[in-house]
């Protein structure tokens, strides 16, 4: 069986998202690079494949996908039988799965990937960073935090005690904000949270392709 090609860029957070997915599937593939600096991204090539023009984008066999968290619920269920279970052994628990990932989607990514751009990317792009903007969706993001804290204070990882899908749609972009934009401190100054943390952040199948 041919390797899954993963079309995307080594420093996107939900290019590497979608390799440490694979990695603790113990899947072969490759990785295909898209030159995010030089616009690649935007050229006829890639837009063939992704008509959005954003990374990552997968192919296996004759499927093309994109959008990140697809790919990654893709892969748990077409290779649930080896390297790690993600969605858990009943339907409760894959239903808790679910729920969680939608928790970062639709609660903890927004404010997190806007405080990312407002101090990383905004910057890099000649322009300044919004201390309003920024301070603003840090009160969001302590919030979604708090919520986190109460829960992690009752089971080992977001959808139970095992690490699912959920956990590893958080490790992107918390890298981040832990390492890259000073905000370490909304992890750090909650007990649970920061147990958490330091458990999927130094899962190897992580460190090999983000640190």
């Amino acid at each position: 069986m041919a390797a899954i090609k993963v079309h995307g860029y080594h420093a996107s957070t939900l290019t590497v998202m979608v390799l440490c997915c694979l990695n603790e599937k113990e899947v072969e593939y490759e990785l295909v690079l898209v030159d995010l600096p030089t616009g690649a991204h935007k050229k006829p090539e890639y837009l063939a494949l992704n008509p959005f023009g954003v990374v990552p984008t997968i192919q296996d066999g004759d499927l093309t996908l994109y959008e990140s968290r697809a790919i990654i619920r893709y892969l748990a269920k077409k290779f649930q039988g080896q390297g790690t279970n993600f969605l858990g052994s009943t339907l409760s628990e894959e239903a808790l799965v679910y729920q969680w990932c939608e928790v970062e989607g639709q609660s903890f990514n927004p404010p997190a990937f806007s405080i990312c751009t407002q101090i990383l990317i905004v910057p890099m792009r000649g322009g300044s960073t919004d201390e309003a903007a920024v301070e603003m969706n840090v009160e969001k993001l302590e919030k979604v935090l708090d919520i986190y804290e109460e829960r992690l204070s009752k089971s080992k990882y977001l959808a139970g005690d095992f690490f699912s899908l959920a956990d590893l749609q958080h490790l992107p972009c918390t890298h981040y904000l832990v390492n890259a934009c000073g905000k370490g401190d909304l992890i750090s100054s909650r007990k649970h949270v920061n147990a958490w943390w330091e458990d999927i952040s130094s899962r190897p199948t992580w460190k090999i392709n983000f640190t």
